[in-house]
């Protein structure tokens, strides 16, 4: 039996590029139905994230003109990765699998026969990973491959150069869905969902239209909540920090009293100053990364809603 796939695209403000990508969507999934690969109840679902110019009003007129086209809009915007979360649940008990794939263009929806056809052979989660970076900037390529290292020295589980474009089985998606956390950061909890995995590699293009929402101020931000929601490794290092200027100061307290004996001690301010300033840099930095993690926690306590769904363009049921 051929696969349903709906194919989940999050979109914030994306009036420029979303009526010239549609068609990229709609002639791919059509060309997949022809092939073979999936059924002919195949979506695809776009997912409002709160857009302030006309997102909206496209994704419902799109509906209208052709049934593969649906969409769900949030009440608010919560941000990319809530949006792709909310598709992703919409979509796992009404299709086989799934595709989440930004709105841009950027992303090569050729991979998605690739992705198909491991699926078929057994696979339950296809990463889509860029196997270049030409078009990116010296800047963009040296601090994207940054972040995924960072992110891989403190311990998070991720694929290197794969962002959110990815094939997900329903079957992984009912388990996906026992993870309750607020603070999400999807390419690093989905490898933590276990099951067979591979990965499908293609060069990444220049955005059609429109810009990027991803400036590096929301690549930090992203970088900082994956390593906060999926590892303690920065606590484990506060605490060596602690241990090491303990041991540092232990040794100044020794040095300090053998000078006193001997009689060589000078009274300064220098070194003492330079000590205050370091053990206090220390302190502040240790009490900003744990005040980072109680945050987390007041967040997850509270157990607010991911996402909020305010209208359809089909059939709630």
């Amino acid at each position: 039996m051929k696969p349903n796939l709906w194919i989940v695209i999050p979109c914030y403000n994306e009036e420029k590029v979303l009526p010239i990508t549609c068609d990229m969507f709609l002639n791919k999934i059509k060309e997949l139905e022809k092939k073979g690969l999936i059924g002919e109840a195949s979506k695809i679902l776009f997912v409002n994230d709160g857009s302030k110019d006309k997102t909206w009003e496209i994704i419902e007129d799109l509906s209208k003109k052709d049934t593969h086209f649906i969409g769900i809009s949030q009440s608010r915007n919560r941000g990319h990765q809530n949006a792709v979360l909310a598709g992703l649940m919409e979509a796992k008990d009404k299709c086989d699998i799934t595709i989440s794939i930004d709105c841009d263009g950027q992303d090569d929806i050729n991979a998605m026969d690739k992705m198909v056809e491991e699926y078929l052979n057994g696979a339950e989660i296809v990463y889509g990973v860029r196997s270049k970076r030409k078009t990116d900037t010296f800047f963009k390529r040296f601090t994207a491959e940054s972040f995924y290292k960072l992110l891989k020295t403190m311990g998070v589980q991720v694929v290197f150069n794969h962002a959110d474009y990815r094939l997900v089985s329903s079957r992984v998606l009912k388990e996906f869905e026992n993870f309750k956390e607020v603070n999400i950061f999807l390419r690093g909890m989905f490898p933590l969902v276990g099951f067979k995995s591979t990965s499908v590699y293609y060069e990444r293009k220049e955005r059609i239209a429109g810009e990027s929402h991803y400036p590096l101020s929301k690549m930090l931000g992203l970088a900082f909540d994956g390593i906060t929601s999926l590892s303690i490794k920065p606590i484990r290092i506060i605490t060596a920090m602690g241990l090491l200027v303990a041991l540092l100061g232990m040794i100044g307290i020794i040095w300090v009293i053998i000078t006193v004996i001997t009689g060589n001690s000078i009274i300064g301010w220098a070194s003492t100053l330079c000590i205050i300033l370091c053990v206090s840099g220390v302190q502040l930095v240790s009490i900003g990364v744990i005040g980072e993690y109680i945050g987390k926690i007041y967040m997850e306590v509270k157990a607010r809603p991911r996402y909020i769904i305010s209208e359809k363009t089909y059939n709630k049921d």
